[in-house]
């Protein structure tokens, strides 16, 4: 199938585009020294000591990508990354539709896939604008919360769908990755739900910057098996 093939490549840019964004800002961050005397000299708030932010969460993801020159990378590898998320939700609709025997079926998940998608056009362009504004600040956090809640229950309602279709689909796809797909939404489900009280109280700043950094890592990880899943 055709859709198999597409779902494959769009699935490893998913993951790699994401992946070298971020960390492509994180070492605009760290070495902001090479930029300095240039038109690209980083922002005294992008800047950073060394740091490896999994591990010690001294930088966080919005800081290290939302200013100068730093957002020259972010914005456009997210916006991109969102619009190959549409697509693929698209594409494993119509996969899951094939292999039900119903057309022009909008399944849930690719509701949640699309709109997750929009949230994060949505919180790229929000980021960087400087504002007092309470309100707007709140609007922000809500655009990115959404984004990843509707990410996550994306990922959950699409290996339910595979795991019921798997006998009719155990030609396709290697059943070891299926697993570990469902054991890597779970432990994204589980992080979430336990880090709850932690996230909404203040203070544990290093930890919320080094648990946001490797959750987004899980986050995109769900593609790189995607990519794996199906077999040529």
């Amino acid at each position: 199938m055709k859709e198999i093939a597409q779902i494959r490549s769009l699935s490893l840019w998913i993951f790699l585009i994401p992946f070298l964004t971020v960390n492509t800002c994180l070492l605009i961050s760290v070495n902001y020294h090479i930029f300095d005397s240039t038109f690209l000299s980083v922002d005294q708030i992008g800047r950073s000591d060394f740091t490896i932010p999994y591990l010690d969460g001294s930088l966080s993801i919005s800081r290290a990508s939302r200013t100068f020159p730093q957002f020259l990378v972010f914005k456009p590898g997210m916006v991109i990354t969102a619009i190959l998320l549409c697509v693929y939700w698209f594409k494993n609709n119509t996969l899951i539709n094939n292999f039900k025997n119903t057309s022009s079926k909008k399944n849930t998940f690719m509701i949640f896939g699309v709109m997750s998608a929009i949230f994060l056009i949505i919180h790229s362009l929000l980021l960087g604008i400087e504002t007092d504004i309470k309100i707007f600040k709140f609007l922000r956090r809500v655009v990115l919360l959404s984004f990843i809640i509707f990410e996550i229950i994306a990922q959950s309602l699409l290996v339910i769908n595979f795991y019921k279709l798997k006998n009719q689909l155990k030609d396709f796809f290697h059943q070891n990755i299926l697993k570990l797909k469902i054991l890597l939404v779970s432990i994204l489900i589980f992080v979430a739900i336990i880090n709850i009280p932690l996230l909404i109280v203040s203070g544990n700043i290093h930890f919320k910057h080094g648990l946001e950094w490797n959750y987004f890592i899980g986050v995109i990880l769900f593609y790189f098996l995607t990519s794996l899943l199906w077999k040529k």
